[in-house]
């Protein structure tokens, strides 16, 4: 949890998309959130964000106890 500016509602359905970015061009390339989902789904978990808008924003991990990760192929 944050207590920062918030994400805009009309941009929260999109935060996981792998280059989706609201930075400026050169301050950002939009992976980070990506790289975290596709994280927490190879250890059959999840995440989830909750923001308000002037209020701050929350990412909430869920991951399943005594669960192995998938195996991730190394790039």
């Amino acid at each position: 949890t944050d207590n920062g500016p918030g994400i805009d509602a009309d941009d929260l359905p999109n935060v996981f998309d792998p280059f989706f970015t609201t930075k400026e061009v050169g301050q950002g390339i939009g992976m980070g959130l990506a790289i975290c989902y596709r994280l927490m789904e190879e250890c059959n978990g999840s995440i989830d964000i909750v923001s308000q808008k002037g209020k701050g924003t929350s990412a909430i991990l869920e991951i399943p106890l005594g669960l192995r990760c998938n195996d991730v192929e190394k790039v």
